[in-house]
Order: structure tokens, then sequence, then C-alpha cells
């Protein structure tokens, strides 16, 4: 039969499959994290985060336009261009199974493919191409307008391309492949870095196919000889580099350079090694080894010297015409890649010459990548028209060579570095900072980088952070047993034992192996999971009960609002199974095309692990960079259904086995992989994303500048202002993004119908590492017990460089603050005037506030700036009160979503109860008339985790409003608002009762009860209690089924030591009281799953207690104020 006929039909079958299941689970809208930014981009072909996408941002924008260029389809638009882009790296992943599976069966090349081998073949590509169609993670990309969807595309089509060059590798003009190769590398350099991955694997089909070519005497000479070398000169110029680096206070290390050695040893040895498996297969085995590096380090090359050091070239270059010869902005940019486009025709004409092949071949690949690179000027070309989201402001090359090198990300070590507990000794500079200016390239400071001693240093450092913002020091700490001293320091450091364990435990077994399971065993719940140990929230599962017993603890026992949560997904390890059965097999029959793709799994899966090197508690679940090895695992699923045939040829015959094997697989894999996904997949009615942002935007006045502090209050809000026009009188300003010079620079200029913004400080104070951090340093001419205008210190003591206002103690001149007690003068006609305050209100004559922090940083400074040079003119807001850290959180008042900041005495507020500072009649409008939730109030709309979290915010502020009705005597109103966030919120899509980290969501339900009882709501409250005490009461039966052995414990023993504790704790006076507390209940629960679950039992009891107490206190006739309840039912507070 026609191989190639059957092949194309059947792959666009699969693809039409795919392509239709994505499309019908498409979010209906914009989504949370990057996507806001990236859709934001496309439209307007604007320029996102480091180190960009700009092959992203044009596709984007051609689908836009195909779309109709219409801002209520952009973010659908991008959506589908996903789901496309998705739909077609299964066509290419059925196309690569298929190649796999036809050099297994078809054998004897001299006669066509029979029936049966075709249907096998064909069974192998359907099987394994559905199975990563409907996998967890791939879909979940699959589905919204990030750049992983087609970062997959391009490493299936390489990946394929490689394997239709080595099936006409014999035919003239065969590397026309190889050089297609290069180019589409190129062009997904511009979308996401993941493609360069597939080098390795590329470079092994290449020897793979062309073995029998090489002479491997030659080869090997060659490679030993120039290890050697290379390990010679590297450890002289590893040990020239740490005599460079060594200071006064660091003494020279020079463990880099015995590394490079033991490297050079160790990669010479292997050669052996490897060589000694089977003698008759020397070349064959000793080729796969010196390709595999051969391959590693072009994938080095092409990483650090394609994209990295030809933009720094290129930059030096500019630097050198634009400030020595004073020639326009881009003249060496286009000098350098000139000569360079010369010096390659040079070469390909040598090539040519001396028949160099592998030269000239090389020469057209280079060459092609670049072209394809070249994406990039339109990044510097959009930049140039100053957008308004313009990340990094790209304008000219010195500046695209920080936003490619992620400089404002900073660095970290995977060789050689700290240990997270180490101190820095001292600083180094590595090199010179330049910035485009009226002038040319001017010199903004030096780059440097901090110096350790080498006594806390390791080798392969795996826990290496100190950082503790995100908690990550304290997170190695947790997990590696490591306890804290009174002073705050670390009682011991990490030993490389602890660092393996690490490197085994949480990177590669929490962050990779339980996502990898997820996509082909099952998956526990959508609850992040942030901490290994953790057995209820975000496991992998087999669906296979004991199994899952053994290993999580009774599955029965968990809340319903676990074993019912969507993504609660069993797949029996079907597609784990079928996977490891196809990868033996693989490697049985045709080991050389197995070790190719597992060149793929490894490079896409571990080495990604080994290079993040991550730190614990990140922000959210990480699986989606791993898809590129998941894909590589479904090849083996695919090839799974060929040793599942031969074995039913032995029982069913031949001509049945291929049907049955392709039917048996069909249902076993992709079937239940469909059937159990598809819930907590299908996004197609969900708009959270757009209607969050509408509702932060709404609450603001006109002309307000609003600050955020993360991706979900940042991104979707630029999205609803660039591409629907949500209310673009705002300007959004992100604090975390305040800390770079281009950021706080780009507010000086109009955006939208937003008005340039004062920030006091020329671009020259800020520029580069100036005012990075300012400590406070008390002057004596500055009394403590005095309040001074924030403008005046910020201008006229901060922004000035006397060497009396600076601290010299640290090498180097720094700026300080010399007061902490600051205010802001107000004009009371003129804020009553323009609406910063209420007729009602009792405003202030100036805003007092003490400055909570001993040291500010560029964003904090940059904060109060906007706040002492705006006196009141345009309302200013937070998205959170309790992110600021500055000082004035009392007086942030809530607008809605948003906190305006208000020079009102907040104590003069009549508050009882939980009723919080609250803008009444604003925020009842805004709430009442203009919000929206996502889509919740339809039945059947899945929300994941973080998606919850939003949903709960929503919640909670409703409840706050309600509050403060009550407190103003308006139960009505207050039972209308909680009535109104009722229907917005339908509990089948937002429970009242629900497990989540911290029992945050149930927490947040406790107080929306509370309001229900305060304003006199039965019916609702009586709705509310029932969801609460059901998953209350759930959770404690599943942490009592967690105990084990003697000391097992049933659920009254259980009740009685919580409530003991509950009252110990609560009855404490001192904080040692409630340390023994804990340790008398630590000292009962002794089985290790209650052990790891000990403060989610704590604090759900406590919740547990606190709803008895709430709903006695309600239900007793003699009880007339709420606010007597609210006191007198205490949780447990931490």
């Amino acid at each position: 039969m026609n191989f190639k006929k059957v092949n194309n039909i059947v792959g666009w079958l699969v693809t039409l499959i795919a392509c239709s299941t994505y499309i019908l689970t498409a979010e209906a809208g914009g989504s949370l994290w990057d996507c806001g930014e990236f859709v934001s981009s496309c439209f307007k072909l604007q320029i996102p985060h480091p180190p960009g996408a700009p092959m992203f941002v044009l596709i984007g924008r051609f689908f836009i336009v195909l779309f109709g260029n219409d801002p209520l389809t952009a973010a659908k638009a991008v959506n589908i261009m996903s789901a496309l882009a998705s739909g077609f790296t299964i066509l290419f992943l059925f196309w690569t199974i298929t190649h796999f599976a036809r050099r297994i069966v078809h054998t004897d090349l001299t006669k066509e493919l029979t029936s049966t081998q075709l249907i096998s073949i064909m069974g192998a590509g359907i099987v394994g191409a559905l199975a990563y169609t409907f996998s967890d993670s791939f879909w979940y990309s699959a589905v919204e307008g990030e750049v992983y969807a087609l970062s997959s595309f391009f490493t299936a089509l390489v990946f394929w391309a490689i394997l239709k060059w080595e099936h006409e590798a014999d035919q003239k003009g065969a590397d026309r492949w190889i050089v297609f190769i290069f180019f589409m590398m190129g062009l997904s350099i511009g979308v996401h870095l993941l493609n360069l991955l597939t080098i390795p694997a590329i470079v092994m089909v290449y020897f793979l196919r062309k073995k029998d070519t090489f002479d491997y005497i030659l080869v090997r000479k060659y490679f030993i000889r120039l290890t050697a070398i290379g390990g010679v000169v590297g450890f002289i110029g590893a040990l020239v580099a740490a005599n460079a680096e060594a200071t006064s206070n660091v003494p020279m290390d020079g463990t880099i350079a015995g590394l490079v050695l033991l490297g050079t040893l160790i990669g010479i040895g292997l050669l052996y090694a490897v060589e000694a498996i089977d003698s008759k297969k020397k070349a064959y085995y000793g080729g796969m080894y010196i390709f595999f590096l051969i391959g590693c380090i072009i994938t080095g090359v092409v990483q650090v010297g394609v994209i990295q050091y030809s933009i720094k070239m290129a930059g030096a270059f500019d630097r050198y015409f634009v400030n020595g010869m004073n020639l326009p902005y881009f003249s060496g940019f286009t000098f350098f890649f000139i000569l360079l486009a010369v010096l390659i025709w040079f070469g390909l004409k040598i090539a040519a010459q001396k028949s160099w092949h592998f030269l000239r071949l090389g020469l057209w690949c280079f060459s092609f990548m670049l072209i394809g690179y070249s994406t990039y000027l339109t990044t510097m070309i959009r930049s140039s028209a100053n957008p308004s989201v313009d990340m990094y402001n790209v304008d000219n090359p010195m500046s695209l060579v920080g936003y490619l090198g992620r400089e404002q990300y900073g660095d970290f070590p995977i060789l050689y570095g700290q240990k997270f507990t180490a101190q820095p000794r001292d600083t180094k500079e590595t090199g010179t900072k330049y910035q485009k200016s009226k002038d040319g390239y001017s010199e903004i400071g030096k780059d440097f980088k901090y110096l350790y001693s080498a006594e806390e240093k390791m080798v392969f450092p795996r826990v290496w952070d100190a950082s503790n913002d995100q908690s990550h020091a304290d997170y190695y700490a947790n997990f590696l047993g490591i306890g804290k001293n009174r002073d705050g320091s670390y009682d011991r450091e990490p030993t490389q034992f602890d660092n393996i364990h690490f490197l085994f435990g949480y990177q590669i077994n929490f962050m990779y192996f339980r996502y990898f399971m997820w996509n082909f065993s099952g998956k526990q719940n959508d609850v992040q999971g942030t901490y290994q140990g953790n057995i209820r929230d975000g496991n992998w599962i087999t669906g296979i009960n004991f199994i899952d017993n053994m290993r999580l603890g009774e599955q029965s026992k968990l809340p319903d609002s676990l074993k019912l949560n969507k993504a609660h997904n069993k797949l029996f390890a079907l597609p784990f199974i079928l996977g490891l059965i196809g990868l033996f097999y693989h490697f049985k029959k045709k080991g050389g095309d197995a070790f190719v793709n597992f060149l793929l799994f490894f490079f896409t899966g571990f080495a990604i692990v080994i290079y993040l090197n991550q730190a614990g508690n990140q922000p959210r679940e990480r699986d989606y960079a791993y898809v590129g090895s998941f894909y590589a695992f479904a090849v083996w699923i695919g090839l799974g259904v060929l040793q599942i045939k031969d074995w039913l040829a032995k029982v069913a015959g031949a001509n049945i086995a291929p049907t049955l094997a392709t039917t048996v697989c069909l249902l076993a894999v992709p079937a239940i992989m469909a059937q159990q996904e598809w819930d907590d997949h299908d996004r197609s009615k969900k708009v959270i994303a757009r209607d969050l942002a509408k509702d932060y935007l709404e609450s603001c006045a006109p002309n307000a500048i609003l600050f955020t502090f993360g991706d979900n209050d940042t991104y979707p809000l630029w999205y609803a202002q660039e591409v629907e026009g949500i209310r673009p009188d705002i300007r959004v300003i992100n604090s975390s993004l305040l800390g770079i010079d281009w950021y706080i620079n780009q507010l000086r200029y109009k955006v939208n119908q937003s008005d340039a913004i004062d920030v006091i400080w020329s671009a020259d104070q800020i520029e580069g590492r100036k005012r990075d951090y300012v400590p406070y340093q008390a002057n004596v001419k500055f009394p403590d017990n005095a309040y001074y205008d924030l403008y005046d210190v910020m201008k006229n003591y901060v922004g000035v460089d006397k060497p009396e206002y600076m601290d010299n103690s640290r090498g180097e001149p720094i700026n300080t603050f010399p007061v902490k007690k600051v205010s802001i003068p107000v004009d009371k006609d003129a804020v009553l005037k323009n609406g910063t305050v209420n007729a009602t209100d009792s405003v202030l004559s100036e805003l007092r506030f003490d400055i909570s922090k001993d040291r500010l940083f560029k964003n904090d400074l940059a904060v109060l700036n906007i706040i002492a040079a705006n006196k009141w003119k345009r309302p200013i807001y937070f998205t959170s009160q309790y992110q600021v850290g500055l000082g004035f959180e009392k007086n942030l008042r809530m607008d809605g979503l948003t906190y305006r900041l208000v020079p009102v005495d907040n104590n003069a507020v009549p508050v009882s109860g939980e009723a919080p500072f609250v803008n009444t009649e604003w925020a009842y409008t805004k709430m009442m008339k203009t919000f929206a939730s996502g889509n919740a109030d339809l039945p059947g709309v899945y929300f994941d985790e973080e998606n919850k979290r939003h949903l709960n915010g929503i919640r909670d502020a409703y409840t706050d409003l309600a509050f403060d009705l009550i407190n103003r005597g308006r139960k009505e109103d207050a039972k209308a608002t909680l009535q109104k966030v009722d229907k917005m919120l339908l509990e089948e899509n937002f429970a009242y009762g629900q497990v989540s980290r911290g029992n945050f969501y149930n927490r947040t339900a406790l107080r929306f009860l509370s309001a229900c009882y305060a304003a006199d709501d039965k019916a609702l409250a009586a709705k509310v209690l029932k969801g609460l005490k059901k998953d209350l009461d759930q959770q404690q039966d599943y942490y009592v089924s967690l105990g084990s052995g003697s000391e097992k414990i049933d659920r009254k023993e259980y009740d009685k030591l919580m409530r003991e504790y509950v009252m110990r704790y609560n009855s404490a006076r001192t904080r040692q009281d409630q340390v023994n507390a804990d340790a008398m209940l630590d000292s009962k629960l002794t089985a290790g799953n209650q052990q790891n679950m000990l403060n989610d039992i704590r604090m759900s009891y406590s919740m547990m207690v606190e709803l008895e107490q709430m709903e006695q206190a309600y239900s007793a006739p003699k009880v007339t104020s709420p606010e007597t309840a609210i006191k007198d039912s205490t949780p447990i507070r931490r």
C-alpha cells in the first residue's frame, strides 16, 4: 500500500481532531500570567518582557488582523493561534512516530509494506499523537495566548525535519533540510529558546546516518587532542580569571580551574569507557559519545555565541561608531553584520574551492539562523516609536544586549557558586554599563558581582539563593532541616549531601517528575503543591487505590472539594506504562533511534531542571517548561503499540493483532485521557482575566495612578487598556519594575489618555545603579521627634549628592535618607473639590506616616516620589493594602478592588467588628453596577486555583463592603451586597467550603458567613454554613485517617485532643505558652503524614471551632450585637 498517501491522510485526520479539541476549549478571552502582556504586544506590535518574542508578536498580529482587527476578538485570535500551532505540533509528532515505527516494522526494504504493517505503523502514530493531544500540560498551553504552544510547534517541526533529512540523506540536495532546520531555529529564538535543546538530538541523527562516512580513528584522534588542548587552555584561563577576581578580602579560588582539568580527564576517560562496552562496536559507541559532546558544544555556541555575543559585538561596534566616530545610531550595528556577511561569503567561497563540505554546511546553517534571528530588528524598530508597553526600552543595540541577556532578572550559578547561607565578602566590577543619551552612549555605572569565600561555595550549587523576598532561603532550610538562630542566621551550612538531596528531592522529583506523572499517570487536584511531604495538594496519582493510599494516605477520605475537583484525573498510569513499554521496545529494536529520542527527552526535561536551578516556593506550577520532554515520551507511547501488537499476535494471530492492539491502546490511553482531562481544560466560557482587570480599573476615579504588584494584577490591566480600551485614563504602574531606570523614565511621558507623571528626580539622578537603594542614616540636624515634608526630603536631601548627606562606609558614597517621620501637606479645599475626599470626611491638614523600612530600594523611592510630587492632584491607588510596606497603609481606603490613598483621619471613622475603611457610596455603586466575575455565574465553568484566588479576592471585597454597610446601619444594602456576590460566584464554580493552601478560601468564607449573620440574611447564612461545615468536618476525618501504627487515634479522641490544643493556644499569655501548645500537639500526632500536615491540621480545626462558636452566638436569642459574636469567635492567628 502507498505509505506516503496513507501517512498524510491519517496524519491530517489526527491533526483535525487536535485542532478541533483546542479550538473548542480555547479560552474565551485573555488569560492570566503573561498572556495579557503578550496579547497587548501582538495587538499594537509592542515589546514584551525580556528576552522578548518578536516572532510570536508578528504571527499574533497576523491572526488578530485575520480575525478582523477587532479589540473584542484579539485575545481569542491569539488563543486560536496557539490552538492551531498545537494542532500542527501533533501533526509533526504523528509523522515522527510513524517514521520511527516504519524503521522498526519495515525491515525488508525490497518489499512493499503489507496492510498489517501499515495498520501497525498508523496505530502507533495515532495512539502516541492523541495521547500527547490530551496530556495535561500541553493542553493547558494550547488554549491560551502564551509562547509555549508556538515554541512546541517549532520543536516538533525541527525534530521531524531532521528525520526527513535522514530519510533523504543519500539524495542530492538533502542538506537543504539541515539548513531549513537552522532557519527554523533562528525564527524560534523569536518565540522561545527551548527549541535550541533539540540540537544534540539533531547532531546524533546526523552521525547515525553518516557514521559510515566518518574515519573514526581520525575523529577520535582529533577529539582527544582538541579536548586535551582545550582543557589545558581552559585550566590556564580559569586560573587567570580566578587571580583577576581575587581581592584583599577574598583570596584566589582555583576550584573552577580544577573542575576544568577534572572535566577534561573525565571527558577523555569516558571515551575509553564507552568504547569498552563492545570492542566490536568501538567506532559506533565511541562515535555516539563524541557526537553527543559535539551536539552539546554546538548548543552552547548557539546559545552564547550566536544569540548573545553576536549582538554584544554588534553593540560594541555601534558604541565605537557613535562615540568614537560621531556616526548615527545603528551605523556600527549595521557595519558589523555587513562585515559578518562578507566574511561568510569568503568562507563559502573557500569551502567551495577546497571542497570543505562541513564548513560550507556550517556557514549556510549559521547564515540562515541569523536571518531567522533577525526578527529582533522589529523589536528595536517598534521600541523607537515608544509604545505603551515597551519593556526594557530596546530602541538601540546596546539595550538589545541587556534585553537578550535578561539582565534585569540577575544571574545564578550552575557549575560552582555560593551556598544560600553565604555572606558576600567583597564585590568585583565585571564591566561597564552604557545607555543611549543625547550625545551618544553614556557610561551609567559598572556591572559588579558579589564575591564569596571558597569555604562558603560548593560545586554544582543547588541551594544557592540567599534572597528571602520569596522565602527562597527559608525554603531551603526547611527542606533540609536547617534551623534558625535567634539572630535570624541559620544554625548550620548546607553540606554537599544536602545539595544533592535538594536536587533529587525537590528539583527533579517535585518540580519535574511530579509534573511528568501528572501527564501520564494522573493528577490529584489543582491545588498548588508548595512543598514535598504535603500529601494532599497537587500530587501525582494513579487512580489505583492501593498504590495511591500507600503513597498519599487514604484517598477516599479526602474532602469532597478535592475528590470532586475537576483536575482530579485518574489515568491509571496506563500512558506511563505504555510509554515504558515503548521505550524498552525502541531500544531493543532500534537502539540508535531510541537514543536520539532519549536525547530530546533528556535535554528538554532533566537538562532544563539543571539549568533553571529553581529555588523553592515558586509562585506557580512550572510544568509548562517541560512539555518538550513529554513530547518525546509520547513517541514511546506510540511505539508501545507495536510491542502490544507483537504480544497479541501470539494469541490472536498476526492479521488481527495490529487492529486489536491499536483499538485496545486507543481506548486505554487517549480515550481515557480525553475523558478525564476535558473538564479541567475547557476554558471556552472563562473570561476571568478581562473581568478582573475591568473590576480593578473601574474601581478607580478618573485620571488615577494605580500601583500594582504582580503579574496577575498588571498584565490583565495592560490588556484591558491597550486592547479593549477600558479606562485608558489610568496610569498602571508595576511596583517591581519601578526598580529599573528605564521604567521610571517612561512615566515622564503621556501614555494613552494618562498624562506624564512627576518623579521628582531627573533621568541622570536614577541612571544605572544610582539610588538603587538608600539606607536610613540619622542626621542630628533632623531631630526624630518631628515630621518632615516628604517632597522636601526626597528632592533636597535624598536627591542631592552632598558628601554630608552620603554614607561612605560601604566603599563608595551612597545616598541616604535622614528621617522616617514624613508628611504630605493637604489643601483641604483642593482635595474636597477634586474628589480625593468626601464632604463627610474628617480631612487632615497633613498626612503623616512613619516609613517602616531601614533601607529603601529604587522602587520604594519611586513610589514615595510620585506620591510626594502628586500633591493630591491625581487619585493614587494600590491593588493591595498589604504589599506596600511604606507606612501609610492605614490611609488606604477601599474603593472596590483598589485602595485609594486619602488624607482622612482614619481614627475618626466609626468602625466596629470587622468593618474596614471603605469609601462606602463609591464602592457600593461600582460593585453593585459594574463588577463582573469572569462568567463564574454560569454553570459548569472551570476555574483553577489561580483563578479561584482572584474570585476569592472578589468575595472578600464584597464582604468588606457588607461589614461597612452593617456598621453604618444599612443592613438591607449589606444583604443585597452579599446576595449579589453569591449570584456572581455560583457555589458549583467556587464553593464556600473547599480545601486551599492555608485554608485561605475557607477563611474568607467564614468572614462572609459572619457578614451574613450580621446582615440577618438567614437563608444565605445557612447555605454558607452548610458548605463550610461539610468541608471542615471532612478535613478532620481526612487528617484522622493519616494516623498509623499503635498510636493511631479515632475521631473522638482526635476532637478531644484538638479542642484541648485550641483552648491552650488561645488562652496562652506568652509566645512560649503557644510553643508549648504546639509541642503538645506534635507529641500526640506522630504519624509521618500527620506531621507533614500539622500546620493545616491546626488551622482547619481552629476554624471549625470558630465556626461552631459563631453558629452558637448567632443562634442564641440573647445575642443582639453582631460585633460581640465576632469578637468572641477568635481563631488561632499566626
